[in-house]
């Protein structure tokens, strides 16, 4: 077990030095575009699958509660937690349409669409970012392995280059965590 433990933590480890090291600029090219829509008075939807819907629920409730200092809630929506509009529209119109139908009633231009996915294929996902894209949001796509269908369909693409998706969801959770820290500190009127 402790032979597990270590390579666990290794190989996270040696992950996130890389990724990190290679995308700081665009970590902070979108923290800048979240800033500038929270700033024009738009919000953040998050959005995805499984642990992925988790990091959409955690980054939203880190904007809306607070994230390390005390400041004005900020606009974030998971689309991943009303079981009545997923289920109805999962039924309704298919579970492909259950996040986009989401963003067709919330989104507005200029707000950020940030999909979750870390094979990059899902296409509940997927759709919803097509829809964000046509409304005229900011598209951000978390994906893991190859980027997958998602990368080539956002605006800024953040893709963790691994197969396993505990790997890739740590540093997922981790890049929420740096643009809550660059929101905090960078957004006007705090």
């Amino acid at each position: 077990m402790i032979s597990s433990i270590r390579n666990a933590v290794a190989d996270s480890l040696e992950l996130k030095k890389a990724f990190f090291s290679a995308n700081e600029e665009l970590i902070a090219r979108v923290g800048r575009e979240i800033c500038l829509a929270i700033d024009n008075g738009n919000k953040v939807l998050l959005y995805g699958n499984g642990g992925s819907a988790a990091d959409a629920q955690h980054i939203a409730a880190e904007w809306i509660g607070r994230f390390m200092r005390e400041r004005r809630p900020l606009p974030a929506i998971a689309l991943t937690t009303d079981t009545s509009i997923l289920t109805a529209t999962g039924n309704d119109y298919g579970f492909d349409q259950i996040f986009a139908r989401q963003v067709r009633a919330l989104g507005r231009k200029g707000d950020i669409a940030m999909a979750i996915s870390t094979s990059g294929d899902s296409m509940n996902v997927i759709v919803a970012t097509d829809v964000a894209r046509e409304m005229g949001l900011i598209t951000v796509g978390l994906t893991g392995r190859d980027g997958g269908k998602l990368g080539s369909r956002v605006q800024y693409h953040l893709n963790v280059p691994h197969t396993l998706s505990p790997r890739i969801q740590e540093v997922h959770i981790m890049i929420g965590h740096i643009l809550c820290e660059l929101v905090d500190e960078n957004v006007k009127g705090m």
